[in-house]
């Protein structure tokens, strides 16, 4: 037999192209289109329909960046598309359809729209995947629909990490973006329409499998067969006939061998990314309501929705789309899945904000809806921290799912099914789908590629596929909806069904009885420069966990003493917008300006709001007087005032003596407890405590180096640090002025230096007291494509670092052994990190900072020195040219001669300064542990608003604890509860009391205690 295969598929694609999908629609009739313009920001739809708007002809230029248009399409359904009876022709179906001016097919970077009927209730959205609005009406019958068109410019473009204007309105330009095309009355061809979807399964199908496999020719000439009946000119006519052609194909089963996929309908939509947070409303509007749209059209349909903050938006902002969520949540066809407020990034959050992630997610979907989320849902988040899966077990899930990690740019996970392991032992399920994607499509490609790498062949047969378009894209369509149905069972394809993640999740249980282990973080390969890219927003973020930590301390314990009503919407207001702000998208630092705008005024109001709640509670805490109290919120004593208490600060014995001396050309600073010596070039080159004598600093090396990068990733500039930026540095180590600073708590040297564009002021400070060195920097940042980092070479033959991640630290090894740990040269700590060898460690603190990198050598001497560095700022120009720019104030901390102990005490104590008030009396702590590892990092009232008393706790060094807990409260009972306050079976070792408990705490144990007290 002649090979024609080529020929044939040649032939496929052109009358696919030219003859088939254009087909599709029978019959097109224009509309009369009107449009009135937004004058600013968006208005709700109720506004929008009774203004007046302006005829206007087809084609027509509209949409200045990030404007808002109201189109208003007018007319009548032709006559002549219906019968003598008024009835359509069989299997056909009316639409209106809208090009808004799309280019390309790519949905969700460019235009979007959301159809209205003239009474204001919504249809579904309009995309370039997804350009119809579904009618109905008889001969003659009028339309009258209304489009609300978003003018969103594509910032991402080709990806080539340009400099751009478009991510703020103030750069973005006023000339019109878009030109709307279509606004028509259509009749949709059913018959032909089912045959582009025949057509499109089994041509992705045909181009999977290798062209020496009998399927393959089996559907090519299939397709030879159907191309002949087809007409061309006749498409319509000859639809059924082609149809038949090619339905033995689609009708011989997948074998028993095949692999299984579960698809589930999903929509990522970034809650901030290329648009500001109140174009994510929108998106979540318009997609939503193509989902309910395609439901009641596919009762098999299922969708996960993972964002309860996205559904919160849509229950302030469409009370009639939330109520129409809410029954097809009622029916098992939208399904809240998650727990969390948002898809947050996992690294970078503190261990009470990620607590708080699932506490508020999974009560909007318990409240709201009844569902009890078991699968958390983040697939595309930077990097996965080791202490995740005790904080989802803590929750009540006990599954997740997720996808970024197919983007490790070295090493392949070795699983897609596995228990994920965290640091204090706790194992979830977790699943990695192998189609490798968050937005498939169900195409023969992707599924294809599912098949061919999963890696659990042999052991097990499913895995999962989140399939529809994302952020703002519109979702699921209906040509995916039938592409599930045509691949339940075909040859050469995985089986594909529509079901749960639920079900998905149980299927495996119940195969995969002893699926591998994966123990420790899921480190991305990639996008490590989202450690440090946008410092004012970590900054930010850090600064307001701790504030509201502290506010709900002092609000508690005012309620608690002096019956202060607890200030339940604000605090609840405040961690909303914290919670928000971790979004993957807005924390990293990788969004569009407008999202950083919008971060600072939320932060500067949060801050507000936090703080009068500190002040308010405090003042009514400590009545009136004169007495200069100390307000302590740390887990530990600090200038002898006990934790989360209120007193007199206590000095304890003879003050040593603060000195502040020249040697050389620099200075020598001492406290008694600590000796820094400065060197002219503002370097510290020797740094010794007094309790072991020991110099920290590596022979001939020098600390408080900061070193300028040049920062030119391949790609994904905010997004990524390659490797290939070690190799390009400059010291900056020259002087423009140096000088000592004494004061009567405090001795300082103030370093002075720049680069070309940046000024930079280093205060080197050792307080009276203190155990730590401290360095305050002041920086007026102006470099474009730099990273910034401060480095400290110490002689310490350590084999491993420990960095602080939530509830605990993760250890990871400075060597460089495997690929795996070649990879990982830009690590996440949060307020600490530490380097030490048996007997002796050092632990570097800050307040603002995650990025860091360990790395170790020997030295011509035979020792070895063990640097760190810390990153603190850079300058990547997309997707905000301007990121980074300006004034920045961030603190470091040295602190030699320290434990892990040492280093937790330390990162408290940089992020929870003490705060002084004038009142009469000293406040006791309602909670005390008689353990120095375990940590108080949560005093709050219940989130049920019941008054009872919530206590969180974890122990902090990796050793077990057994801790007594006394409650200076007059309790009724004490009892261990989950993070949503509900009651559960203690862990062995836990005798309770109604005034306290003791704990028996494995290494990094995290519990939370509920007191129900007489108020």
């Amino acid at each position: 037999m002649h090979d024609n295969r080529l020929i044939v598929e040649g032939r496929l694609q052109r009358f696919d192209q030219e003859f088939l999908t254009p087909a599709v629609y029978r019959s097109v009739s224009p509309l009369e289109v009107s449009e009135w313009c937004v004058p600013d920001e968006p208005v709700p739809a109720a506004d929008a329909l009774g203004e007046r708007y302006e005829p206007i002809g087809l084609p027509h230029r509209w949409g200045r960046p990030w404007s808002t248009t109201w189109f208003k399409g007018r007319g009548t359904v032709p006559d002549e598309w219906f019968d003598e009876h008024g009835r359509l022709p069989d299997a056909t179906r009316l639409e209106v359809v809208v090009d808004l001016g799309f280019f390309g097919d790519r949905p969700g970077f460019q235009s979007e729209g959301l159809g209205y009927r003239a009474d204001g209730t919504i249809i579904k959205a309009v995309s370039p995947r997804s350009s119809y609005l579904p009618w109905s009406g008889g001969p003659g019958s009028d339309i009258e629909v209304y489009v609300e068109a978003a003018a969103n410019p594509d910032v991402a473009g080709d990806y080539d990490f340009l400099p751009t204007p478009l991510g703020s309105k103030a750069t973005a330009g006023d000339q019109p973006i878009y030109e709307l095309q279509q606004f028509s009355v259509a009749l949709l061809d059913e018959a032909v329409w089912a045959l582009a979807r025949d057509v499109w399964t089994l041509s992705g199908l045909m181009y999977e499998l290798g062209t020496d496999t009998p399927r393959r020719h089996d559907i090519l000439r299939s397709f030879e067969r159907m191309l002949d009946l087809a007409d061309p000119a006749d498409v319509s006519g000859t639809a059924d006939a082609a149809r038949t052609a090619i339905a033995g194909a689609l009708a011989s089963p997948a074998s028993a061998s095949s692999h299984d996929v579960v698809a589930i309908g999903h929509a990522h939509i970034d809650s901030a990314w290329l648009w500001p947070v109140r174009e994510t409303v929108r998106k979540c509007a318009r997609t939503f309501s193509n989902v309910l749209s395609l439901m009641d059209e596919y009762p098999e349909f299922r969708f996960a929705c993972s964002s309860a903050q996205q559904l919160a938006w849509i229950k302030e902002s469409y009370p009639e789309l939330f109520a129409r969520i809410k029954e097809k949540v009622a029916a098992g066809q939208f399904i809240p899945v998650g727990g969390m407020w948002v898809e947050p990034d996992i690294n970078m959050p503190g261990g009470e904000a990620m607590a708080r992630q699932f506490v508020a997610g999974k009560r909007f979907f318990l409240e709201e809806f009844g569902v009890d989320t078991q699968e958390v849902w983040v697939p595309d988040t930077f990097g996965y921290s080791a202490a995740l899966p005790q904080i989802i077990k803590a929750s009540g899930s006990k599954w997740f799912v997720t996808q970024k990690i197919s983007w490790n740019q070295v090493n392949q996970m070795p699983h897609h099914t596995f228990l994920w392991e965290g640091i204090d032992g706790s194992q979830v399920l977790t699943h990695f789908p192998p189609a490798d994607t968050y937005i498939s499509e169900l195409s023969g490609a992707e599924l294809a590629h599912a098949e061919r790498s999963f890696r659990e062949n042999g052991a097990a047969s499913v895995s999962l596929v989140p399939f529809g378009w994302g952020d703002g894209g519109g979702g699921p369509t209906r040509d995916m909806i039938e592409a599930a149905g045509r691949l339940k069972s075909l040859e050469g394809s995985p089986r594909v069904s529509i079901d749960s993640p639920q079900a998905f999740f149980e299927r495996v249980e119940a195969e995969y009885v002893d699926p591998p282990v994966w123990s420790g973080e899921l480190y991305l390969e990639l996008h490590r420069g989202s450690l440090t890219s946008q410092h004012l927003t970590k900054q930010g973020n850090r600064r307001g966990e701790h504030l509201l930590r502290e506010a709900e301390l002092w609000a508690a314990t005012a309620a608690v003493r002096e019956g202060v009503p607890y200030p339940y919407d604000e605090l609840e207001t405040s961690w909303h917008t914290v919670l928000l702000q971790q979004f993957h998208d807005i924390l990293p630092g990788c969004s569009i300006a407008w999202v950083y705008e919008d971060v600072a005024r939320n932060n500067a109001a949060l801050t507000e709001r936090a703080t009068r709640i500190i002040e308010e509670s405090a003042s009514a805490l400590v009545g009136p007087g004169v007495r200069q109290l100390s307000l302590n919120p740390r887990p530990q004593t600090a200038s002898g005032v006990a934790p989360l208490s209120i007193a007199v600060p206590v000095a304890t014995g003879q003050a040593p003596t603060l000195t502040a001396d020249a040697d050389g050309d620099g200075f020598v600073l001492d406290n008694g407890l600590v000796r820094a010596k400065i060197d002219g070039r503002g370097l510290l080159v020797s740094l010794r405590d007094a309790s072991t004598g020991r110099e920290a600093i590596a022979p001939g090396e020098t600390g408080n180096l900061l070193q300028l990068h040049r920062d030119i990733p391949n790609k994904w500039d905010a997004w990524d640090i390659d490797d290939h930026y070690r190799r390009v540095v400059e010291d900056l180590d020259t002087v423009d002025s140096l000088r000592t600073v004494t004061g009567s708590d405090s001795v300082a040297v103030v370093v002075e230096r720049g680069t070309r564009d940046s000024r930079i002021t280093q205060t080197l400070r050792l307080d009276r007291g203190a155990a730590s060195l401290e360095i305050h920097h002041d920086i007026d940042w102006h470099e474009t494509r730099k990273l910034l980092k401060l480095a400290f070479p110490f002689d310490v033959h350590a084999d491993r670092s420990a960095a602080e991640t939530q509830f605990g630290h993760v250890f990871r090894p400075t060597h460089t052994n495997t690929s795996w740990d070649a990879a990982r040269f830009e690590i996440c700590a949060h307020r600490w990190i530490h380097v030490g060898e048996p007997g002796y460690g050092v632990a570097i603190a800050n307040e603002s900072s995650y990025g860091h990198d360990v790395a170790r050598s020997t030295r011509d001497d035979g020792g070895t020195t063990t640097t760190v560095r810390v990153s603190l700022l850079r300058a990547p120009v997309f997707p905000d040219p301007n990121a980074d720019q300006g004034r920045h104030e961030l603190t470091v901390s040295i602190r030699p001669g320290a434990d892990i102990r040492a280093a937790v005490d330390e990162g408290y104590r940089m992020n929870l300064p003490q705060r002084t008030i004038t009142g009469g009396r000293d406040v006791a702590p309602l909670v005390r542990v008689s353990h120095p590892a375990v940590m108080v990092e949560a005093v709050k009232l219940a989130e049920d608003r019941s008054g009872d008393l919530i206590v969180r706790l974890y122990e902090a060094e990796g050793t077990r604890a057994v801790t007594d807990v006394e409650f200076d409260v007059d309790a009724a009972s004490v009892t261990v509860v989950d993070l949503l306050e509900r009651e559960i079976e203690p862990t062995a070792g836990t005798k309770l009391s109604s005034t306290g408990a003791r704990l028996a705490l494995r290494p990094f144990q995290l519990v939370t205690l509920r007191v129900r007290w007489s108020s």
